[in-house]
């Protein structure tokens, strides 16, 4: 599940779906797919991608962790990390153990 459409512009750090397990991953949205000379048979299939989940202040609230953040601008409602560099996440989780 997608909280962005794609296009958008986002930022290191930026919740920008679910991941169906506990712990989070890191992500790189905006590189593309490297393509091949050779194709598998069933790869030129097109992909379906979900629309994206918007949700409202009051909702985003609800879904975010301990450390996470809801961003409110008057264009947009964005979720994200405390620490955006991951390597500040990581060492703040090490401290919190």
């Amino acid at each position: 599940m997608f909280f962005i459409d794609p296009g958008k512009v986002v930022y290191r750090g930026q919740i920008v779906g679910k991941y169906n397990k506990e712990n989070d991953i890191e992500v790189h949205v905006q590189r593309g797919k490297k393509l091949m000379n050779m194709r598998a048979s069933g790869s030129d299939k097109a992909v379906k991608i979900a629309p994206a989940t918007i949700f409202t202040s009051e909702e985003s609230l609800e879904y975010i962790k301990d450390d996470e953040l809801v961003e409110v601008t008057p264009k947009s409602i964005r979720m994200r990390k405390v620490y955006l560099d991951p390597t500040e996440r990581k060492r703040f989780n090490l401290k919190k153990v």
